[in-house]
């Protein structure tokens, strides 16, 4: 075998356990920015997604783990200014996919095709951001008269047991739950989808219980208005959903109901909402304050209260 192909093999070896990223222009107007610099020679957003699509895949068949990240060009300007770096060069914006995978949002590649990876990427990238943003408010409420504990900890631990009472009275099924804050810097909003078995067994997605969670606390801490909304899909006897008549014509057959319920979060509290609160809710345009059908197949519900949970040092 020659020199140079046993070379090439332990390369390919290495590369195997390399990781490679990739940072994204997600919209065109991101894309409009970049073509100030003279190095960014793609010409068209499309074009350059289909050229960023190749390059995923060729490092997927390349690297052991490929990731791609979101690039921000007024996130990569600071980020120049900020390091002393000549913005217009191919080294700073490789420097810059660095620190954003380092530090930011990040998504495995899987050989997806570019389209359906972007809509995946940019929810992360806004979870990442709502989480970011969330902690940094927590952080500014100081610490907590009662306990002197950093609301970062107090208000997050009576956020986590809020958020438990709310998934042990949802019972068995599948449950979307949304939590929506107003912050000085505009709203803030985090969803998380629990899936609660016959058992009381629950399953869900640990980052976006955090950032849900976060923002709960934020709310606590702060007492910023906002409000949580429980969509549940109740399990019938058999393990799926409950049958029940839904909204429509008389002898439409029955369709499965999903029940909606809601407290509001204002004054560092959570208050639950009646069956004519969460129905008002649904049911009005918020723009022009007209009354809308309500959803077909759609149940509203009144919340239950919430067992109030104080500070742990009181």
């Amino acid at each position: 075998m020659a020199p140079t192909t046993r070379r090439a093999r332990r390369a390919d070896r290495f590369l195997r356990e390399s990781a490679g990223t990739v940072a994204v222009i997600a919209d065109a107007g991101g894309f409009a920015a970049m073509r100030r610099y003279a190095t960014f020679r793609f010409t068209d957003h499309a074009g350059y997604l289909r050229q960023t699509e190749l390059l995923l895949r060729s490092l997927a068949e390349r690297h052991g783990h490929t990731s791609v990240a979101l690039f921000d060009p007024e996130g990569f300007a600071e980020f120049c200014a900020r390091e002393g770096l000549a913005a217009d060069s191919q080294a700073s914006r490789a420097r810059y996919t660095a620190e954003v995978a380092a530090r930011g949002a990040t998504v495995p590649y899987e050989g997806q095709p570019i389209a359906r990876l972007m809509p995946v990427l940019l929810a992360e990238h806004l979870r990442w951001e709502t989480w970011e943003t969330g902690t940094d408010l927590l952080a500014a409420a100081g610490s907590c008269p009662a306990c002197d504990a950093p609301y970062s900890r107090c208000a997050f631990q009576r956020a986590a047991g809020l958020l438990a009472a709310v998934t042990e009275r949802a019972g068995p099924g599948a449950h979307h739950l949304v939590c929506s804050l107003l912050v000085p810097s505009g709203p803030l909003t985090a969803a998380l989808h629990v899936e609660r078995g016959a058992g009381g067994a629950l399953d869900m997605a640990e980052p976006d219980a955090l950032v849900l969670c976060t923002l709960v606390a934020v709310g606590l801490a702060t007492g910023e208005p906002g409000g949580l909304v429980l969509r549940s899909a109740p399990a019938g006897a058999g393990g799926g959903r409950p049958e029940r008549p839904a909204p429509g014509r008389q002898g439409e057959p029955a369709g499965p109901v999903e029940e909606v319920r809601g407290w509001s979060l204002r004054g560092g509290r959570l208050r639950a909402l009646s069956e004519g609160e969460v129905f008002a809710a649904y049911c009005t345009d918020v723009r022009t304050g007209e009354p809308v059908p309500p959803e077909p197949g759609v149940a509203y519900r009144a919340a239950e209260e919430l067992p109030h949970r104080d500070c742990p040092g009181d």
